[in-house]
């Protein structure tokens, strides 16, 4: 059965992935995200007083794109992340441009969100982020996530590009961990 609460806010994420496709996202409020969901703009409130929680649970649902499906524990690790790097940025892409337009308005909000997807990466490929040794590679991987973001935002069309920074990325942060003890 479908959480009420989940829909709304699904409802809401994808009404502001269609505003910011149309206009510039620093023009939208969130009446005008009510509004498109088809939602009263009280119920939203409740549940988001702001764009950026709408935005923010726009970003945990792509994050459960890397959480999912897994991971084949015969694969490297390498491999794994990889793969969960891949779904994320697969469950982005059909949205690029309105992903664009909103980060490029709210530059903060997208930095501070960067640590909790590169934990999700992290656990979706089975590599665990907590201790100390987490907390190592989750820094590099805030760092190889921001940068991966960079590229993507560029490549378009096979993201030939975006896979290979992806691997460089992945390999250089291991090899920097295995330096300090927290390879993968």
């Amino acid at each position: 059965m479908t959480d009420p609460a989940e829909d709304l806010l699904d409802r809401a994420a994808a009404a502001a992935l269609a505003l910011a496709a149309e206009r510039p996202w620093g023009e939208v409020a969130l009446k005008d995200v009510a509004r498109k969901a088809d939602i009263p703009f009280a119920d939203l409130y409740v549940r988001a007083s702001s764009k950026a929680v709408v935005v923010d649970w726009l970003a945990r649902r792509f994050d459960l794109a890397a959480l999912k499906n897994g991971h084949d524990e015969e694969a490297s690790a390498h491999d794994r992340l990889f793969d969960a790097v891949m779904r994320r940025l697969e469950a982005m892409e059909p949205h690029r441009a309105a992903l664009i337009a909103m980060a490029g308005e709210d530059r903060a909000a997208v930095a501070l969100r960067l640590p909790r997807t590169a934990r999700a990466l992290l656990e979706g490929a089975g590599i665990d982020a907590s201790g100390t040794r987490g907390a190592a590679r989750l820094a590099a991987m805030t760092a190889v996530w921001a940068r991966v973001l960079q590229v993507w935002r560029d490549d378009e069309g096979a993201l030939n590009r975006t896979m290979a920074e992806i691997d460089k990325r992945l390999r250089q942060m291991n090899d920097g961990l295995k330096r300090v003890g927290a390879g993968f």
